[in-house]
């Protein structure tokens, strides 16, 4: 049904009501500098789990739990047999992590199913709200797990076996929490929709509210080690050294040569450095470092896999080391599904708020059941673009205005009954 004749064309999300359940759920694992501490798996995630749960039944959902602990809130729709429109998120945090990254989506979805009940509206579909599990990957990898499970991207059996640094395997620590739900193949899923605050500047800069999300940048992380010759720095003349961190350093620049060329969306980062001996006066005999390189499509990704790796091989001939580059990480480049795209496009073009294209820097659950189900993804700014981070904030009117764009996408493709 279009939107735009739809009697639920005036319905709207109660901002306040958002507001202050994104509160009440930051209180738990609230930190001292006003973000939140709520780490997969432990006991202050069995509170904030428990909270939504709760939640969700006053709502009149059922709740189920699958192996993974991913939790599904379903509210009924007319037709039974038919897949779900879905959204969601996750509720685990960085430990330093702020009130809005994936709790935003949880709780937009729980909103969604709040004023639908409110309004008296039934849907042909079901709507269900996802709790993905793990998905910032802090205590256990691989990141994203409960969605990765849910789509295949690695079993249930490698999951459930990863352990943190104490030995605690994730399978342990979801009985321990009591998620530990029921095995079985994941269910079809009609539609998904993830909202969620940007996580960079540029909505913010842009001066835009609502971000289309079109795709999400590939990814492929590299552990690159550089080996050269430890010597005494003193004794040693310039021209007949060895130095494996005056290699690392121009590589460095050449990581960030390599994606400023590929603008707009290309991505290129050093992320960390280790030095060996690490010595004052020791010329530095083997550095290892890692490389993030992104981009939206897989031939630019692999123009800068074949750039990085032929820099590599010119600095080791030139400075007589050995570079090592090996691959560690690979997520193909997701775009997200257009007609999906498209809807959330015109529901923010009908409701008056500014958008504009954008691509997901970061990765999200929608990037993996993007390849089980159709998926789309609504962006809203961050204060200054600050995320993973204590002081992470947000607008609440640009909270309200992502949660009815998602409202009437999610309408449009559960279908109101009239």
């Amino acid at each position: 049904m279009d939107m735009k004749s739809s009697p639920c064309s005036a319905l709207r999300i109660d901002g306040a009501r958002l507001w202050q359940s994104l509160m009440e759920l930051a209180r738990i694992g609230a930190t001292a500098k006003g973000g939140v501490c709520r780490i997969a798996l432990t006991e202050l995630d069995r509170q904030g789990r428990d909270l939504f749960v709760r939640w969700a039944r006053e709502a009149g959902c059922s709740i189920r739990v699958d192996a993974i602990g991913n939790i599904f809130a379903r509210r009924t729709g007319t037709d039974e047999a038919l897949p779900p429109v879905m959204t969601g998120s996750h509720i685990d945090t960085q430990p330093t992590g702020g009130k809005f990254d994936g709790n935003y989506g949880v709780l937009a979805g729980l909103e969604v199913l709040r004023t639908l009940n409110a309004a008296g509206v039934r849907t042909r579909a079901p709507i269900e709200v996802a709790v993905w599990t793990n998905e910032e990957g802090s205590r256990f990898v691989p990141v994203m797990m409960g969605s990765g499970v849910f789509a295949g991207a690695f079993t249930l059996e490698h999951a459930l076996a990863q352990r943190d640094a104490q030995g605690i395997s994730v399978g342990e620590a979801l009985r321990s929490i009591g998620y530990a739900g029921q095995a079985g193949p994941a269910p079809a899923v009609g539609a998904y929709f993830e909202a969620h605050i940007e996580q960079g500047p540029v909505l913010e800069n842009h001066g835009r509210v609502i971000g289309v999300v079109t795709a999400a940048l590939g990814q492929r992380w590299y552990d690159v080690t550089v080996q050269g010759m430890e010597a005494h720095a003193g004794p040693t003349p310039m021209e007949l050294r060895r130095d494996a961190l005056l290699a690392a350093s121009e590589l460095v620049l050449e990581v960030n040569r390599i994606a400023v060329e590929r603008k707009p969306h290309a991505r290129g980062t050093v992320g960390t450095l280790e030095v060996f001996p690490n010595s004052r006066n020791v010329i530095p005999g083997r550095v290892k470092f890692s490389v993030d390189l992104r981009a939206p499509d897989d031939a630019q990704l692999l123009d800068m896999d074949q750039a990085l790796r032929a820099a590599c091989a010119r600095s080791a001939a030139e400075r007589g080391l050995a570079i090592d580059v090996e691959q560690v990480v690979y997520f193909p480049p997701q775009p997200f599904t257009p007609r999906l795209v498209q809807a959330v496009r015109a529901n923010a073009d009908d409701l008056g708020y500014s958008s504009m294209d954008v691509v997901s820097g970061a990765g999200h659950d929608a990037v993996y059941v993007a390849r089980v189900a159709p998926a789309a993804m609504i962006f809203v700014p961050c204060d200054d673009g600050i995320s993973h981070n204590e002081i992470e904030s947000a607008e609440p009117a640009h909270l309200e205005a992502g949660c009815n764009v998602l409202l009437r996408a999610m309408l449009a493709a559960a279908e109101v009954v009239a």
